[in-house]
């Protein structure tokens, strides 16, 4: 292998485990000039699996290898990162937020690494993006870890999640319909009503095909959480239906905001 190539894949490596590096301590690492590292990181960024940001980089490359995040159709990749792009301008530098374990809720912690944030999660893949960055107080949920998910569930997580409070708790779903929302994991929607009652705001992300469809564990009320954020393929039955629930939308990837996204401005 090239020296070159060589040296972009343990660039590359070091940033995936970190979640995010700063420019110092990578051309520190590779021992080479801090110029050397900025080219490399250039064509990093053409593969779409680095981003460079003030101070340094993080990690944007596929995700970690669990059946979950594996299994998810490649179809809806471009509407998840839109919502999670959607989903990361809603939330303010100095939050306290809790993020589950779901795909979408992966992509968007990889938008918030390097942010002034505190974050609270009970996914190991979520925690090991922030775990090397002074930027957020991470705080982890204990308890008894789902293998394909890689998160925590059960009695000790909720125990946990009930002596905190943050303020956005960011949940993603398996299906929406007019009951509400629903996920796959008896155990997991536990966890994630815990969730709910430990937040001030409760945000859900999900794709435009979830809508219309159930799952095993009905996890609460269309009207009963605060912000949905959703991609713009979302049907305008839908969105009436979800406003008149008294819930703010967010529509990722809008050509126009204003005429589809009735979230409040601060």
């Amino acid at each position: 292998m090239p020296i070159t190539e060589e040296r972009r894949e343990r660039l590359l490596e070091l940033v995936r485990r970190s979640g995010f590096a700063a420019l110092p301590d990578l051309a520190h690492e590779l021992a080479v000039s801090e110029s050397t590292v900025r080219r490399d990181l250039d064509v990093l960024e053409e593969n779409g699996v680095a981003q460079r940001t003030h101070g340094g980089v993080f990690y944007t490359g596929p995700s970690p290898k669990l059946p979950h995040f594996d299994n998810r159709q490649s179809a809806q990749r471009e509407k998840k990162v839109d919502i999670a792009t959607r989903a990361a301008e809603l939330i303010e530098d100095g939050d306290t937020v809790l993020l589950d374990g779901g795909s979408t809720t992966y992509d968007l912690a990889q938008l918030l690494v390097g942010r002034q944030l505190q974050v609270v999660t009970n996914s190991l893949p979520v925690a090991t993006l922030f775990a090397s960055t002074d930027a957020v107080d991470l705080v982890f949920i204990g308890g008894y870890v789902h293998g394909r998910t890689g998160v925590t569930l059960g009695p000790y997580a909720n125990d946990m999640l009930a002596s905190l409070n943050v303020r956005r708790a960011v949940l993603s779903v398996a299906g929406v319909n007019d009951k509400g929302y629903y996920n796959s994991n008896l155990l997991l929607v536990e966890t994630e009503r815990a969730m709910m009652r430990s937040a001030d705001e409760v945000m859900v992300v999900a794709d435009s095909t979830k809508f219309g469809r159930t799952s095993l564990a009905h996890l609460c009320g269309l009207g009963e959480i605060d912000t949905l954020v959703v991609d713009n393929e979302i049907t305008e039955e839908w969105r009436s239906r979800i406003i008149a629930a008294g819930v703010q939308l967010a529509i990722a990837g809008a050509t126009d905001n204003t005429a589809t996204d009735n979230t409040a401005t601060d």
